[in-house]
């Protein structure tokens, strides 16, 4: 029995399978496709697959690498996103006494965005990392902070479905994280020094020319899977912050906050 069906046997819907977010680029539609089934046909899946950042076998090994480099042992602030398979990066930064800071999954919608993860706080309220290294956890147990109020980032974790060697990467299609680490430019919580990085299955890392690459998109420096830790080799700069000409208009629609803030950010920068 597979690991897939060992935690899921419902069919994916057409829709689950096209992406929830599909047609906004055919080229990155195709290759989400394509990672995804491949996931589901050799079993290396946990749980569901289809239009999400999907779990898979080997993301606690490909966490314990990631913890071994020099970048985790210096921050001591690491974002990570609430996807499944980087429960173990974060149950990792929490017994290595790092704070976590995780968006409320797809921001939420209408409480505040980020959840603070303080380890010291957390054992001494009797909590335990396990939970709070969850998603559901980490929204009930954590202390919730808007975008403006998170502290400065030292490693930034983000959830991906393909990624390239040249530092590309694509997640499920809804464009969170450029969203995010555009923000992150725009409010200073990051710069240029800011290692961003992933844990992904080693089947997902693809040839460069597979994955189109965006003025918008943000370019990963450090890929981890099972089986290797790949530095990779960035051909050019990182986007500055948001470029709200290019923002999907669904997305200043649907993320509560997003007005207030595109406000606030072109107010700032205008003065």
């Amino acid at each position: 029995m597979t690991h897939s069906t060992m935690q899921s046997t419902r069919a994916p819907t057409e829709a689950e399978k096209s992406g929830r977010w599909s047609g906004r680029n055919a080229d990155k539609d195709r290759l989400r496709h394509e990672i995804w089934q491949g996931l589901e046909d050799s079993g290396m899946n946990i749980g569901p697959v289809w239009s999400r950042i999907s779990n898979w076998v080997g993301a606690d090994e490909a966490a314990k690498r990631l913890s071994e480099l020099e970048i985790w042992k210096r921050a001591k602030v690491v974002k990570c996103n609430p996807d499944p398979p980087q429960i173990p990066v974060r149950l990792r930064a929490l017994y290595d006494g790092k704070t976590v800071l995780m968006p409320v999954p797809e921001f939420g919608t209408g409480d505040l965005p980020w959840v603070l993860l303080d380890p010291e706080v957390l054992e001494k309220d009797g909590v335990q990392f396990e939970l709070a290294a969850t998603s559901v956890g980490a929204v009930q147990v954590g202390q919730k902070l808007s975008f403006e109020d998170l502290p400065p980032i030292d490693l930034a974790v983000c959830g991906c479905v393909a990624v390239t060697r040249a530092g590309g990467r694509t997640g499920k299609g809804g464009g969170f994280a450029d969203l995010e680490l555009g923000l992150f430019r725009d409010l200073g919580k990051i710069d240029t020094q800011t290692p961003i990085v992933t844990t992904v299955h080693s089947s997902m890392v693809v040839d460069d020319d597979r994955l189109p690459v965006m003025e918008h998109d943000s370019l990963l420096n450090w890929i981890v899977t099972e089986k290797e830790v790949i530095e990779t080799t960035p051909t050019g700069p990182q986007p500055g912050g948001v470029n709200w000409d290019l923002l999907q208009p669904d997305q200043l629609e649907d993320i509560w906050f997003l007005k207030d803030l595109k406000e606030k950010i072109l107010a700032q920068k205008a003065g």
